[in-house]
C-alpha cells in the first residue's frame, strides 16, 4: 500500500519528491507529505489531508530549500485519513523524521514501553512508534541513526519498509525493509533515489538496488551506498539492476485515464508477452523459466495456484487451462486463506504463486510457507526484480508495462495468456497435448492481439452508449460457465473496484439455487454465452432471467443468432478456441465497467479505499 519517496544529492529534493509521489499515488492517496533538510540545517515537514495536489497546494509559499528529504502518500491502515495521521512522522527530539509502509504488529507493546520513558505521541499511526524506538534507542546508547534503526528492527515485528534522515547529518538516509518493497536508485556522482518501486526513479536513472528483507542501508552523499544485514555485521554484496522502462509508459499518453489507456494497450502488451515464446510455425513454446525445470513439471502430483483479487480470477481460468491440457489435478487458494490454513502441501507439488506486483504480502508468505514444505515454487509476476520472482525457484514474467490504475486490466489478460503457454508447454512435456491441439491453440493465442483490436474497432462506441443506459443500477449480476466463470467474476469486480455498484459473479448454473431471488426489472444481468460445449445450457439461464424481467447484456460468439433474439443488448466477440476465450469476454467487461465509473464521475484510476500493491495484511 502507501508510497515512499526519498532523494540525496545536488538537486532540490522537494521537486524530486513530488513527482514521485505523483507517480505512486495509485499505491494510496488519504494524505501525504515530505520532510526536508535545508542548508541551515533546518528540518521542514509538510503534510497535508487528501491527494498529492493538496500537498502541492499547501507548500505553496513555503520553505522548500534542501537536496535531502523522504516523502510519502499514504494508505491508511491505523489511524483516519488526517494531517496529524499523514507521515513524515517526527521524533519527540524533533532530530528525527521517518516515513514507513507496511504495519508494525506489536506497536502497542512498544508504545507503552516509550510511553513509560517519558514518549508522547500526537497520531493513531504505528508509524510514530517506529520513529520515537529510534530516538529512544540513540538517546539511550548514544549510537548513530544506523545503528539506532538496525537495532530497531530487531525489536519491532510486522512488515515495513522505511526511510529516516537526521536532523544532524543532511548528508544520509538510513533505509530498511522487511517484508515490505524497497528501491534504491543509483545516480551519478552519489545522487540516490529511493521508492516503493522503481516508477519514480526511471526519469533520473535505469540503475537500481533491489534491498532484500532484514537489510539496512546507509545512503551517505560522502560514502555512497552501504548494505547491511540487519541482524550482523556483514555487509551485503550490492546488486546493480538496468531497468528496462520507460517514461512513455508512465504517462497517460493523451488518454483520460490510466484504465483506458491500459484497456487500449493490450493488443500490444500481450503481442510483447507472447513474443518469442511461441514458434513462427505454432508447434512449439518456449518458457525457459519452465523447461529449465521440466522434471518438476512432469512429475508434479498436484499444482497449488496463491494469488489475491484479479490475480485469482486468472487462476481460476489457469486451473481450467491445466486441467484440461496437462491432467495434473489443481487447485486455486487465496493466498490471505492458504497461509493461514495449515495447508497440506508435499514435496511432489508445484506451487504458482501469480501477483501483478510481486509484492502482494498475502501471496509472498504463502509462497515462503510452501517452499518451507519442499513445494517446487514458481512465480507469474509483472514488475521484474520485485519480491516474489525473488522468492521462488523460478517463473515467468507477463511482460505488459506497468500498470498504474488500480482496477487491474491488462495484467489480467497477462497473466492468463502467460497460463495458457505454461500449460500447452507443460502438457506437451507430459505428452498430454497433441500436435495438432498445440498447433490449434497457439495460432489461436497468436490471434488474440489482433482480435481484440477488432473488438475495440467494433464495440468501444456501443459499449460506451450502453453505460449510459446502466448508469444509475444499484445491483447487477454477472453470469458465466466453464472458463467464463472467473471472467464474470472478473467483470463484477471491475464494476465494483470503480464505480462502487454492488455486482456479483455466479456460475449460471447455480443461479437456480438462491441468485434468481434477486432478479428483477432492476438488476440487469450481464451473461457471457459464447458458443463452447454449455452454450445451449446458458441460453437457457437467460430464458429463465428474461421470465423475471430481467435485462440482459450479453456477451456473444460473432454471428449469434439465438441469444441475440433474447437479449436486451448483444455484444459480439469473434470466433476462437475455447480455453482461450476469456482473452476476449475480458474486453467488453473491462469497457463496460469503466464507461458506466466516468458516467458516475468517479475517479476510476484511483477509486476509494484501495490501492494498487497490497503489501500489508
Amino acid at each position: 500500500m502507501c508510497g515512499i519517496v526519498g532523494y540525496l544529492g545536488q538537486r532540490r529534493a522537494y521537486d524530486v519528491l513530488i513527482q514521485g509521489l505523483h507517480r505512486l499515488e495509485y499505491r494510496g492517496y488519504d494524505s501525504s507529505g515530505v520532510a526536508m533538510i535545508n542548508a541551515s540545517g533546518d528540518l521542514n515537514i509538510y503534510k497535508s489531508k487528501g491527494k498529492v495536489e493538496a500537498l502541492e497546494h499547501f507548500t505553496q509559499s513555503k520553505d522548500l530549500d534542501g537536496c535531502i528529504g523522504i516523502a510519502h502518500t499514504r494508505w491508511a491502515t491505523h489511524g483516519e485519513p488526517n494531517d496529524i495521521n499523514a507521515h513524515p512522522h517526527v521524533s519527540q527530539s524533533q532530530m528525527l523524521a521517518l516515513v514507513h509502509n507496511g504495519t508494525i504488529e506489536n506497536y502497542n507493546v512498544l508504545k507503552e514501553a516509550l510511553t513509560l520513558h517519558g514518549y508522547k505521541f500526537v497520531s493513531e499511526t504505528d508509524t510514530e512508534v517506529v520513529v520515537q524506538l529510534i530516538d529512544y534507542i540513540m538517546q539511550t546508547n548514544g549510537c548513530s541513526l544506523f545503528d539506532a534503526v538496525r537495532e530497531a528492527t530487531r525489536q519491532i515485528v510486522g512488515a515495513y519498509a522505511i526511510a529516516v534522515i537526521d536532523k544532524s547529518k543532511p548528508d544520509e538516509i538510513i533505509a530498511a525493509r522487511q517484508s515490505s518493497p524497497l528501491v534504491i536508485g543509483v545516480g551519478e556522482n552519489n545522487e540516490y533515489f529511493l521508492a516503493s518501486d522503481a516508477t519514480p526513479i526511471i526519469e533520473y536513472t535505469n540503475k537500481v538496488v533491489y534491498l532484500n528483507d532484514g537489510e539496512v542501508a546507509i545512503i551517505n552523499h560522502q560514502t555512497g551506498l552501504h548494505i547491511f544485514d540487519a541482524h550482523n555485521t556483514d555487509e551485503s554484496e550490492i546488486h546493480i539492476t538496468e531497468l528496462k522502462m520507460s517514461i512513455d509508459e508512465l504517462e497517460k499518453g493523451g488518454y483520460p485515464h490510466f484504465m483506458l489507456k491500459e484497456i487500449f494497450e493490450q493488443p500490444r502488451t500481450l503481442a510483447d508477452c507472447i513474443s518469442g515464446r511461441i514458434s513462427s510455425d505454432a508447434k512449439s513454446v518456449v518458457l525457459s523459466g519452465v523447461i529449465e525445470n521440466r522434471e518438476k513439471f512432469i512429475n508434479a502430483q498436484r499444482i497449488i495456484i496463491v494469488a489475491c483479487g484479479t490475480s485469482w480470477h486468472a487462476a481460476l481460468i489457469g486451473k481450467h487451462l491445466i486441467e484440461d491440457f496437462c491432467r495434473i489435478p489443481v487447485v486455486v487458494e487465496y493466498a490471505s486463506e492458504f497461509r493461514y490454513s495449515n495447508p497440506v502441501v508435499n514435496k511432489g507439488d508445484v506451487l504458482i504463486a501469480l501477483s501483478q506486483s510481486g509484492e502482494t504480502a498475502d501471496t509472498l508468505a504463502a509462497l515462503e510457507l510452501a517452499k518451507s514444505q519442499g513445494a517446487f515454487v514458481f512465480g507469474i509476476c509483472n514488475v521484474i526484480g520485485s519480491s516474489i520472482p525473488r522468492a521462488t525457484h523460478s517463473g515467468c514474467y507477463i511482460h505488459v508495462g506497468p500498470e498504474i490504475g488500480v482496477a487491474s486490466t491488462k495484467a489480467f489478460t497477462g497473466q492468463v495468456t502467460v497460463l495458457a503457454m505454461l500449460a500447452l508447454l507443460v502438457g506437451q512435456m507430459r505428452g498430454k497435448v497433441s500436435e495438432e491441439t498445440l498447433e490449434t491453440v497457439a495460432t489461436d493465442l497468436r490471434r488474440v492481439p489482433t482480435l481484440i483490436q477488432d473488438i475495440f474497432d467494433r464495440l468501444n462506441g456501443k459499449i460506451e452508449d450502453l453505460a449510459k443506459i446502466f448508469t444509475y443500477a444499484h445491483n447487477f449480476l454477472y453470469l458465466g460457465r466453464g472458463y467464463n466463470y472467473p471472467s464474470a467474476l472478473e467483470g463484477a469486480l471491475k464494476l465494483k473496484e470503480i464505480s462502487y455498484i454492488h455486482a456479483e459473479g455466479y456460475p449460471a448454473a447455480e443461479m437456480k439455487h438462491g441468485t434468481i431471488a434477486l432478479i428483477d426489472v432492476d438488476m440487469p444481468s450481464v451473461v457471457i454465452a459464447i458458443k463452447d460445449k454449455v452454450y445451449e445450457k446458458t441460453v437457457s439461464n437467460i430464458q429463465q432471467v428474461k421470465a423475471r424481467g430481467g435485462k440482459v447484456v450479453a456477451i456473444v460468439t460473432e454471428g449469434d443468432e439465438v441469444v441475440s433474439a433474447l437479449a436486451d443488448h448483444v455484444l459480439e466477440i469473434p470466433a476462437i478456441v475455447e480455453p482461450l476465450t476469456p482473452l476476449l469476454t475480458a474486453i467488453p467487461l473491462q469497457l463496460l465497467a469503466y464507461y458506466i465509473a466516468v458516467n458516475k464521475g468517479r475517479n476510476v484510476d484511483q477509486p476509494r479505499n484501495l490501492a494498487k500493491s497490497v503489501t500489508v495484511e
